[in-house]
C-alpha cells in the first residue's frame, strides 16, 4: 500500500475516531475505521498484535453498551466510561500509528512526500521519526533484558531500583539516538539544496483505490454536514 494511502487513514482514523468529528452521520462507520488497522496488521503478518486489538476493542465496546444500556452510574461507571473510552478511541490509532511505521521505509516516505511537494521542514523529522523509534524500542529490549538479569524488574528483588537502572538509561540512549540520526539524514543530503533522486517505486494500486474511497465517504460526510 502507497504510504500516503497509510497517511489518509491515519488521519481519518484520528478525525473521526479519536477526535468524533462528523456526529451520528458518521457514527455508524467509525466501527469500519477502527478496524482498518488490525486487518492492515493481519496483511502484514502482525497476527498476535491484531488479534489482542481486536479482542480489547471489542470487549471496550460492549462495557460501554452494556453499562448505557443497564443505565450504571455513579463513580464506577465514570471509572469505567473513561477507561474504556480512552482505549477505544486511542487503541485503533496507535495500531495504525504503528503499522504505518513497521510496513513504511524512510525511502518510501521520502519518495512519497516528495510527489506531494512538501518541505523539507517536515521531511527530515518525519524521516528521522520512522527510524527513531524503532531504534528505542530494541534499546528499551537490550537494557530490560540486562536488568532482568540482575533482578531488577517490577516483579523482582530491586524493583525500587527499576527507575534508576532502566529509565536513565532508555533517556540517554534517547537523546544520543535523536542526535545520530539527525546527523546520519544530514549526511546523506536530506537537507541539501540539490534535488535527491530515489530508486524507491511508489504508487497507487487497488487497494489503495478502495481504502481511499472508504475514507472519504466520512468526510463528505462532514463536508455535507457542515454546508447544511
Amino acid at each position: 500500500m502507497d504510504p500516503r494511502t497509510k497517511l489518509l487513514i491515519l488521519i481519518t482514523i484520528t478525525t473521526f475516531a479519536l477526535g468524533g468529528a462528523g456526529g451520528k452521520r458518521v457514527e455508524a462507520l467509525v466501527p469500519v475505521l477502527c478496524m482498518m488497522p488490525f486487518l492492515l496488521l493481519i496483511t502484514a503478518k502482525r497476527f498476535k498484535t491484531a488479534v489482542i486489538g481486536i479482542f480489547l476493542f471489542w470487549v471496550t465496546t460492549f462495557l460501554l453498551g452494556f453499562a448505557n444500556t443497564h443505565g450504571m452510574s455513579g463513580f464506577l461507571y465514570y471509572i469505567l466510561l473513561g477507561s474504556c473510552g480512552i482505549l477505544g478511541r486511542f487503541l485503533p490509532c496507535i495500531m495504525m500509528g504503528r503499522y504505518l511505521m513497521e510496513s513504511t521505509t524512510v525511502s518510501e516516505f521520502n519518495a512519497a512526500m516528495k510527489r506531494m511537494h512538501v518541505s523539507d521542514n517536515f521531511i527530515i523529522p518525519m524521516s528521522v521519526m520512522f527510524r527513531f523509534f524503532p531504534t528505542v524500542i530494541d534499546e528499551a529490549e537490550s537494557i530490560g533484558c540486562a536488568m532482568k538479569m540482575r533482578g531488577i524488574s517490577l516483579t523482582g528483588k530491586h524493583a525500587s531500583k527499576i527507575i534508576e537502572y532502566r529509565m536513565v538509561p532508555l533517556m540517554t540512549c534517547c537523546v544520543n539516538i535523536g542526535e545520530e540520526l539527525s546527523a546520519a539524514a544530514l549526511t546523506r543530503g536530506l537537507g541539501g539544496n540539490v534535488k535527491r533522486t530515489n530508486i524507491c517505486k511508489i504508487g497507487f494500486r487497488m487497494q489503495d483505490y478502495v481504502a481511499m474511497a472508504l475514507c472519504l465517504i466520512p468526510w463528505i460526510l462532514l463536508i455535507v454536514d457542515v454546508v447544511k
